[in-house]
């Protein structure tokens, strides 16, 4: 029984959404666009937004509009997808790294203290495996030391952290609609803020620097950020497909732990409390994880490992090297290696089966009664 590690949910409603576009002759960002962003804003609670090419580019735009860039640093998480840094290196900033907390492995606040120097500027928690950072420590922490709060919510949509949406406590935050995540448009980013004058330097920045298409007087720079409306029809069919999204995400964890309980070598990740959880993967912490996951590939399932840790990434290492002043020291990052060194990620998407889930599970538990 093959299991992929993902499949977008997408099928004739898409396809008809799509058609829509071709016979109504607009296929650039116009009225579906709109109505989209107009949804979404309803949704994550937030007054201003704007559409991107990507998630990258979304954290790009958000860093760019609140003005981080060269000779600022910025607090990233050392687990993340490398996005979080490379949106930091783009707009000419360096990213600093920090660790992570056991058990939810989001940003701790605590090695934030110990990496905040007179060049930071800004601090990114990143709402990581589609659940949300406690964000009250985050934003009292920025608060003191006089930071901005860029929020990385790309797996985040939907889920809220005491009641309020992942993605408006900072000033500013980016959203992905990447195959993989919970609702998707192929490709695709959103930027939101409360604050207005963000939202007009998003506005320049996304726009060829006006405000207005049809216009060739262009008040400052800018490029071109836009998506299409090709991309929205996708997007306001799966927004129409979200409720269902989530019932089956919580009902494959719910497979899962059935199916894995009892097992003592592995490990299921812990959102923070008070907390909402939209599976983004179905992460675990495993004994052996690389050697777990070459059997279950040998037995058709796709897994994933967590995310390689940023201070040793190839790209990185020199940067790592300067920001500790030489080598780095094993217990600097010692939870970030850790998740990596046993962090396992479990096929999670709408479509997967109670069967498919079954032979995962039993895959995993023939691995350790051989072991």
């Amino acid at each position: 029984m093959r299991v992929p590690q993902m499949l977008p949910w997408v099928g004739d409603e898409e396809y008809q959404a799509l058609r829509s576009c071709f016979e109504e002759a607009w296929i650039t960002e116009g009225p579906k666009s709109d109505e989209f962003l107009r949804r979404l804003l309803e949704l994550t609670g937030s007054r201003y937004g704007v559409f991107a090419p990507n998630g990258t580019l979304a954290l790009y735009l958000a860093l760019k509009a609140v003005g981080i860039g060269p000779g600022d640093e910025v607090l990233v998480p050392d687990t993340t997808f490398v996005a979080s840094a490379n949106a930091v290196e783009m707009v000419g900033a360096t990213p600093v790294f920090v660790e992570v907390k056991r058990g939810c492995f989001h940003i701790d606040i605590a090695s934030c203290e110990r990496f905040c120097g007179p060049c930071t500027r800004a601090v990114m928690p990143v709402h990581l495996w589609g659940t949300a950072v406690e964000m009250d420590d985050v934003t009292a922490f920025a608060k003191q030391r006089d930071l901005v709060v860029v929020e990385d919510a790309a797996q985040a949509l939907d889920v809220r952290y005491r009641g309020k949406h992942a993605g408006s406590f900072g000033q500013v935050s980016a959203f992905s609609f990447f195959a993989d995540k919970t609702i998707t448009t192929a490709e695709g980013g959103m930027v939101v803020t409360d604050d207005e004058q963000t939202y007009r330097r998003l506005l320049f920045l996304r726009n060829q620097g006006r405000l207005n298409r049809g216009s060739f007087v262009h008040p400052e720079v800018g490029y071109n950020f836009r998506i299409t409306d090709m991309q929205a029809a996708v997007g306001l069919v799966q927004l129409g497909k979200l409720d269902e999204i989530k019932r089956r995400k919580a009902r494959i964890l719910e497979w899962y732990k059935n199916g894995l309980d009892g097992l003592p070598q592995v490990e299921f990740f812990r959102p923070p409390l008070r907390a909402e959880w939209i599976p983004f993967r179905m992460p675990l912490l495993c004994e052996n994880a690389f050697d777990l996951m070459d059997h279950l590939k040998r037995h058709e399932v796709e897994p994933r490992s967590w995310f390689f840790p940023l201070h040793a990434q190839p790209g990185f290492v020199q940067l790592t090297r300067k920001q500790l002043s030489g080598a780095v020291p094993e217990d600097t990052f010692a939870n970030a290696i850790y998740a990596y060194d046993h962090g396992v990620c479990l096929p999670t998407f709408p479509q997967l089966s109670k069967a498919q889930v079954d032979h995962v599970c039993k895959t995993i538990r023939a691995y350790y009664d051989a072991a």
